[in-house]
C-alpha cells in the first residue's frame, strides 16, 4: 500500500490567513496521537501534524470517520547551485 506522508505547519489563529489556501481531506483516522492523525484517503495514509492549538470538534478516535482542514506552508528552502 503506498504510504504519503504529510506533515504540515500548525499556526495560531491567524495562521490559515497567512498560510494561504486551505486544503482538506476527508476519511477514517486510523492512528491520532497529541501530535499527529493518520486519516485514510483510498488506499493512501495522510500523516497530518497537530499541537494544543489546532481545533478538534466532536470525539476524535480511531475509526471515526473525520475531515481535516490543512494549510501547506513551507518550513526551510534550501537553494541548489545550478549547474555550469
Amino acid at each position: 500500500m503506498k504510504k504519503l506522508a504529510f506533515i504540515f505547519l500548525v499556526w495560531s489563529a491567524s495562521g490559515p490567513v497567512l498560510a494561504g489556501k486551505t486544503y482538506q481531506v476527508t476519511g477514517p483516522v486510523l492512528d491520532v496521537t497529541d501530535t499527529m492523525i493518520v486519516v485514510q484517503k483510498g488506499k493512501e495514509k495522510w500523516e497530518i501534524a497537530r499541537d494544543g492549538n489546532t481545533k478538534v470538534t466532536g470525539d476524535l478516535q480511531k475509526g471515526a470517520k473525520v475531515t481535516v482542514e490543512y494549510t501547506m506552508a513551507a518550513t526551510s528552502v534550501e537553494v541548489k547551485a545550478a549547474k555550469k
